[in-house]
């Protein structure tokens, strides 16, 4: 008796039922984007807190207030480049075109001779 066939797994040899294969060109979902960048935001200012108390324990270890002071210092730009940086828009692909392709040089309408009616 032969053996029961295997189902064919085609060209992607370890694709399990856990780990869907991406088909489609289409973009990340906007809620996918704004998860990511909450995230991202998320991350950098939690770098604020742990500043604000690492200035505290060198102040009071070293007694240094210009080590404390740098160390505010900063940590003040954080919330800045979060937001720049949270803001952002996903990366480029390769096959996104590019919008800088010389149409300034180009005539949108061309203008010709028009009779005037009076």
């Amino acid at each position: 008796m032969p053996a029961e066939p295997k189902p064919s797994r085609g060209f992607f040899r370890d694709v399990s039922a856990e780990h869907a294969v991406l088909i489609t060109e289409a973009a990340p979902s906007l809620d996918d984007q704004h998860r990511a960048r909450v995230r991202r935001y998320t991350f950098i200012m939690a770098f604020r807190i742990p500043c604000l108390i690492l200035a505290a324990v060198a102040y009071s270890a070293f007694e240094n207030p210009l080590l404390s002071i740098l160390i505010l210092a900063a940590s003040v730009p954080l919330p800045w480049i979060a937001v720049l940086i949270a803001n952002d828009r996903p990366p480029r692909t390769k096959d996104e075109p590019s919008r800088w392709d010389g149409r300034d040089n180009q005539i949108a309408l061309e203008s010709g001779h028009r009779k005037a009616v009076e």
